[in-house]
């Protein structure tokens, strides 16, 4: 993910690989900047894993800080760290390169291929032809995926606040009841989900863990406060554990699926918790525990005739009283 924040750190790294180096004044004024903050990148630069060490110059009044030598790679017009790609990791990198249709139309997509295009240059000729047979074999939608032209500034002021763990405070449009709400949010990760865009928070005033869609939020502000991260939250987990994007409490199912839908339910893994059990006619029942009750049932919809809840009573009930009204809408 790319916002301004990223951009100067790469112009950072930039000016660090010059063979004479940077002095700080120097990466203040082209980052404009100021010394606090240069100070802070280059910690950042070294964080990642960057060796860099500064050098007291005769007769110069600043040190100078660079990248070491021999971690870099000489090219025509800059320097980077020498990098030296194999055919897999390049297909691999182009793959990536497909999901970028999360942001088609965006400045995002534009730095995306900008990018692409310089690594590039450290793929063989010999490369090109074998990589545009490979490439053939895949292709990449953005069908269904969602707009976010226009939230550049929302997402870098996101993940500037996720590095430094500061507090925000957004506005908010919430779908469900369909009214905007401000309150203060502690961002924690990004995570993407059926071509969206969405945020794991800690919510100040409730004091629990909630998911944002990036494209509902309308304004944010950083407020100067800093925050600790949750000890006991895994996103990993909370994500595994869900059925999609909505994080409830844990609940029990039982569904049988039909005989022409068994095949493809057992081709996935729904849930890491999952059994099937066959039956002598071909279908089958999943029995799983995950959360997101609305999520299970309008899932379960989706299969029409050949999908029916078994367990909890509550969810079949739901679900039966769903049909009838869908069936009354048609007479």
């Amino acid at each position: 993910m790319r916002g301004r924040n990223l951009i100067k750190l790469l112009k950072a790294i930039e000016l660090l690989s010059k063979k004479e180096g940077t002095t700080i004044e120097e990466m203040a004024e082209n980052l404009e900047v100021d010394r606090r903050s240069v100070y802070r990148m280059i910690n950042v630069i070294e964080q990642l894993g960057f060796p860099i060490y500064d050098d007291k110059i005769p007769f110069e009044k600043e040190k100078r800080w660079k990248l070491e030598e021999s971690y870099l790679k000489k090219l025509p017009n800059m320097t980077i760290p020498d990098i030296n790609f194999t055919l897999p990791e390049v297909l691999s990198l182009d793959l990536l390169k497909g999901r970028a249709g999360l942001f088609q139309g965006t400045e995002i997509e534009k730095y995306t291929k900008s990018a692409f295009g310089k690594l590039s240059l450290f793929v063989p000729k010999e490369t090109f032809s074998k990589l545009s047979k490979i490439k053939a074999l895949f292709i990449s939608t953005s069908k269904y995926v969602k707009d976010y032209s226009g939230k550049e500034e929302i997402i870098d002021q996101l993940m500037d606040a996720m590095l430094k763990k500061e507090t925000c405070h957004v506005r908010y449009h919430s779908f469900y009841v369909d009214k905007i709400k401000d309150f203060k949010i502690d961002p924690l990760h990004f995570f993407e989900n059926d071509g969206g865009l969405y945020l794991f928070v800690n919510t100040t005033a409730f004091g629990e863990i909630r998911t944002l869609a990036v494209e509902r939020i309308q304004e944010i502000k950083k407020t100067g406060s800093s925050f600790e991260y949750p000890k006991d939250f895994d996103p990993e987990e909370l994500l595994e554990s869900a059925f999609d994007i909505v994080y409830e409490d844990p609940i029990d199912v039982k569904i049988w699926f039909s005989a022409n839908q068994a095949r493809y339910i057992k081709e996935r893994k729904w849930s890491k918790t999952q059994k099937i059990k066959d039956q002598k006619d071909g279908s089958i029942i999943l029995s799983m525990r995950t959360s997101g009750w609305w999520d299970v049932k309008r899932w379960v919809l989706s299969y029409g005739a050949e999908a029916k809840v078994l367990e909890p009573e509550e969810l079949k009930k739901e679900i039966v009283d769903e049909l009838t009204t869908t069936n009354d809408s048609y007479k």
